[in-house]
C-alpha cells in the first residue's frame, strides 16, 4: 500500500512539473520544439501574444504524426507505418497500448486519456462519423494487440472487405517498446 502511495505521489508531481514547464509564460515569445517539446509530437512553435479583451486563446500544439495519414502522396504501406508510429507513441507515453474497438482505440488516440495527449486531431480526415479510424478507402482498420509490445494493423484494401487476399497487414513488429 505504501508503494502505491508513493507511486501516486511521484506521479503527481511529475504531472505537476510538466504542466508547469509548458504553461504560457506572459507576453510575447516563440518557443520551438526543444527537450521539453519533442519536435515529434508537436506542431511547430507558435506565437503567443497577449490577448485583447474578446480573442480566442491561442491554438493549443498538437501532434504532427498523423498529418500524412490517407495522403494523396502515400500510399497505404506508408499509411500503416503512420499508424504504427502512432502507437508507438502512444506507448511511450502512457506505457500501455490501448485496448478496445477501433473506435474506443481512436478515441483514446484523440485525447480521451489519463493524460489528455491527442496524437491524432479529433478532426482528422481519416475518422469516421462513429470515431473510428479508417484507411484511404474509408473502411476502418482492424487493430489486434498481439502482446504488450506488439500491435496488428490491418487494412481490408482496395476491395473494402476485410480477411480477403488483398488486406494489407504488415508483419507485426514491436512498436514502443521501452
Amino acid at each position: 500500500m505504501k508503494v502505491r502511495g508513493a507511486a501516486v505521489v511521484v506521479f503527481v508531481a511529475v504531472l505537476a512539473l510538466v504542466a508547469w514547464r509548458l504553461w504560457p509564460e506572459p507576453g510575447p515569445q516563440t518557443r520551438p520544439p526543444g527537450p521539453d517539446r519533442p519536435a515529434a509530437l508537436l506542431a511547430t512553435a507558435h506565437t503567443t501574444v497577449p490577448a485583447a479583451p474578446g480573442d480566442q486563446p491561442p491554438p493549443e500544439p498538437r501532434s504532427t504524426l498523423a498529418d500524412s495519414l490517407n495522403s494523396p502522396a502515400s500510399d497505404i504501406r506508408s499509411d500503416l507505418r503512420v499508424v504504427s508510429e502512432i502507437f508507438a507513441a502512444y506507448r511511450s507515453n502512457l506505457h500501455e497500448h490501448p485496448v478496445g474497438t477501433n473506435a474506443e482505440i481512436t478515441a483514446v488516440l484523440t485525447g480521451r486519456n489519463r493524460l489528455q495527449l491527442a496524437l491524432v486531431p479529433p478532426d482528422h480526415p481519416a475518422i469516421n462519423s462513429r470515431g473510428e479510424l479508417c484507411d484511404r478507402w474509408g473502411q476502418p482498420f482492424f487493430f489486434h494487440q498481439l502482446s504488450g509490445t506488439q500491435m496488428e494493423i490491418r487494412s481490408s484494401g482496395p476491395d473494402r472487405v476485410m480477411w480477403t487476399d488483398d488486406d494489407v497487414v504488415p508483419t507485426p513488429q514491436v512498436v514502443g517498446a521501452p
